[in-house]
């Protein structure tokens, strides 16, 4: 049987942390800046975990 092969959108987009969880980054940080805060713009640099209904999809997607 082959093996699964890592989805290559899933793993420039995700990253595991050294307990198991799920990093992310905050959409909307892109483009289209100058009539969102100061505070919006802060606040969305800083990663997000996955929530925890997303998890076993986004494990799927990162076989090792």
């Amino acid at each position: 049987m082959p093996k699964i092969k890592t989805n290559s959108a899933a793993k420039k987009r995700f990253c595991f942390t050294g307990t198991g969880k799920i990093k992310r980054k905050h959409a909307f940080k892109s483009h289209i800046l100058t009539k969102k805060t100061t505070k919006q713009k802060r606040n969305l640099t800083y990663s997000g975990l996955v929530a925890a209904s997303d998890v076993p999809r986004i494990k799927l997607l990162l076989v090792k």
